[in-house]
C-alpha cells in the first residue's frame, strides 16, 4: 500500500481546494454552518473511490469528474451533521459539531443545504447526460437507503435482541451504499459497461460495510485525540453494533457501561471484550468482507488504479482513526 497514502493525500488536497472555492468562501451564517464540517478536514475517501473507479474503467477520466467526487464528500458530510444531532455528539473531526456550535434548527438546514448541493455538483461533472441521469439516480437511492439505515440504527437502541443479519442490513444501508454509489458513479460517468459498473458497485458495497465495522471498533478503541470523536459513545449509548451482538452471544453483559464513562471504564470494557475474543472475531468478519469484495475487481484490466482500489479496501480494515 506504499502508493496509497500519497494518492489519498493528493485527492484530499484537490477536494479541500474545491471545498474552499465552492463552500468556505460563501457568506451568511447558514453557509458557514454548512461548510463547518467540510472545512474541518477528513480523509476524503469517498471522492478517492469515485476517481479510482473512473480511472480503472477509463484511464485519465477522473480529471473530468472532480465535481462528482466532491458530491460524494458533500453527501457524506450532510449525513454526519444529521447523525450528530440524533446521537447528540459534541465532537466531530476534532471540532464542535454543527448543532452545538450553532443550534439544532440551523444544523438541520445546513445538512439539507449540503444534500441539495451534492446533486448540483454531481450534475456539473463532465460526462454524457444519460450517464449523469444514472449517476443521479444511484446517489438518490443511496441517500434514501442511508436514511432507512439510520432509522434502523436508532430503533436498535430500544432493543436487546438485534442479531447479526439485522445489523449487517443496517450497515449495508447506512454506510455501504454510499461507498457503493461512489464506485458505481465513478464507473458510470467514465463510460463503464454494465458488468464493470455492477462489479465496482458491489466492491464499494462490501468494503463500505467493512469500513463501518472498523469504525465501530475505532469508536471503542481510539482516544478522542486520535479519532476526533467521543470515545466509546456507542458503548455508552447501548448501540447494537457487531461488537455488542458478538459480546451478547458470548454471554457478556455490557449494560453496565451505559453511563458516563471514565477512562478506566473504557479500559475495562476493552479488556473484557478482548479476553472474550470479541474484538478479534469482529476484525475477522471485516477482513473477510474486504477479501470477498476484491474478487469483484477481476473484471477490470490490471492497472495501478485497480490495485489502489484493493489497497483502499485493506486500509478500511486496518486504519486506527
Amino acid at each position: 500500500m506504499s502508493e496509497l497514502s500519497p494518492y489519498l493525500a493528493s485527492v484530499a488536497a484537490t477536494i479541500d481546494h474545491m471545498i474552499d472555492r465552492y463552500f468556505v468562501d460563501r457568506t451568511g451564517d447558514l453557509n458557514k454552518a454548512s461548510a463547518h464540517l467540510l472545512a474541518a478536514g477528513g480523509k476524503r475517501l469517498r471522492p478517492a473511490v469515485v476517481m479510482l473507479a473512473a480511472d480503472a474503467v477509463k484511464p485519465g477520466s477522473s480529471d473530468e469528474l472532480l465535481h462528482a467526487a466532491l458530491a460524494l464528500e458533500v453527501t457524506h458530510t450532510f449525513t454526519l451533521i444529521h447523525d450528530d444531532i440524533m446521537d447528540d455528539d459534541s465532537l466531530r473531526r476534532g471540532v464542535q459539531t454543527v448543532h452545538t456550535k450553532w443550534d439544532e434548527p440551523t444544523a438541520i438546514l445546513a445538512g439539507d443545504v449540503l444534500y441539495a448541493r451534492a446533486f448540483e455538483h454531481l450534475c456539473m461533472a463532465d460526462a454524457k447526460d444519460d450517464a449523469k441521469v444514472r449517476a443521479v439516480t444511484m446517489l438518490a437511492r443511496a441517500c434514501a437507503d442511508i436514511c432507512a439505515g439510520q432509522h434502523m440504527d436508532m430503533s436498535f437502541e430500544h432493543r436487546t435482541d438485534v442479531d447479526e443479519p439485522e445489523y449487517m442490513e443496517m450497515v449495508r444501508k447506512k454506510t455501504g451504499v454510499l461507498y457503493a454509489a461512489a464506485a458505481g458513479i465513478g464507473a458510470v460517468l467514465a463510460g463503464g459497461n454494465s458488468v464493470q459498473v455492477k462489479a465496482l458497485y458491489n466492491f464499494g458495497l462490501n468494503t463500505g460495510i467493512a469500513f463501518q465495522i472498523q469504525d465501530d471498533l475505532i469508536d471503542l478503541l481510539a482516544p478522542p485525540e486520535m479519532s476526533g470523536k467521543d470515545q466509546a459513545s456507542d458503548l455508552r449509548e447501548g448501540k447494537q453494533t457487531l461488537l455488542m451482538i458478538k459480546a451478547r452471544e458470548k454471554g457478556l453483559d455490557l449494560k453496565k457501561y451505559q453511563k458516563a464513562l471514565t477512562p478506566a471504564d473504557i479500559k475495562a470494557a476493552i479488556q473484557e471484550l478482548t479476553d472474550a475474543g470479541v474484538i478479534d472475531e469482529v476484525k475477522g468478519i471485516a477482513s473477510g468482507l474486504v477479501a470477498d469484495s476484491n474478487k469483484n475487481l477481476s473484471v477490470l484490466p490490471a492497472s495501478k488504479e485497480r490495485q489502489l482500489l484493493m489497497d483502499i479496501g485493506e486500509y478500511f480494515v486496518t486504519r486506527s482513526f
